[in-house]
């Protein structure tokens, strides 16, 4: 069985979606479709939302229908166009579902490898400024064992997040290293004292997740 790899994937503040910028304000957006024009490439999409507010004020909406407290708004575009989700699909990796609320985009999607999702989270990273993966889920191993680890970022506070991605990019995991901690300390123009609290606090956080969850799927001993 392939080992892939479901992922989920926050955008902030992701202003190039018209599903995004509906979700203002506390509004939810959600059961995104769409549809491709063979022929001329235009793009339909439609998304449900409980909103009360009338969001055909937003340039492009559309509202085609309404059912209780719900209604579905319809808006079109050209295929690309700054797309999140197509910025995904082009690395094998069709979203499964799309989410939006305070302006934040929530995609899920199914990568078949660990490459695949590196370069769909690094296209994402190269045209929006706040790229944030939430969650991976990894499959069934090749020898059909369950491997399922939660690792949710969001488990991190926003400044520890900054610690870590700043420490890696400055090569302060590798070997050798590329960066002590009072040069990562100085690029975040912390002390060193503080980089290390954030980086431990940070470890600590994803290290629990990782072994809580690996422990949670060791067979158990028979009687």
């Amino acid at each position: 069985m392939s080992a892939g790899i479901r992922a989920q994937i926050r955008i902030g503040n992701a202003t190039s979606c018209p599903v995004a910028r509906a979700s203002g304000d506390g509004v939810a957006c959600y059961n995104v479709s769409k549809h491709v024009e063979p022929d001329t490439g235009r793009v339909t999409e439609e998304f449900a939302t409980d909103a009360n507010g009338n969001l055909e004020d937003i340039d492009g909406l559309e509202s085609v229908f309404s059912y209780g407290q719900k209604s579905v708004y319809r808006f079109q575009r050209d295929y690309g166009d700054d797309c999140a989700c197509e910025m995904v699909e082009q690395y094998n990796a069709p979203i499964v579902e799309v989410q939006a609320e305070n302006g934040d985009l929530s995609l899920t999607f199914h990568a078949q490898t660990m490459d695949d999702l590196r370069d769909a989270v690094s296209t994402l990273r190269e045209n929006f400024d706040d790229v944030d993966v939430q969650r991976l889920v990894s499959s069934k191993n090749e020898d059909g064992a369950d491997d399922l680890v939660f690792v949710d970022r969001g488990e991190l506070t926003a400044r520890q997040r900054e610690v870590l991605e700043t420490a890696y990019q400055l090569g302060y995991f590798d070997h050798p290293k590329g960066a002590n901690a009072g040069e990562v300390a100085e690029e975040l123009d912390i002390t060193t004292s503080t980089f290390t609290e954030h980086l431990a606090a940070a470890q600590s956080k994803l290290l629990k997740t990782i072994l809580d969850g690996a422990d949670s799927v060791k067979p158990r001993a028979r009687a």
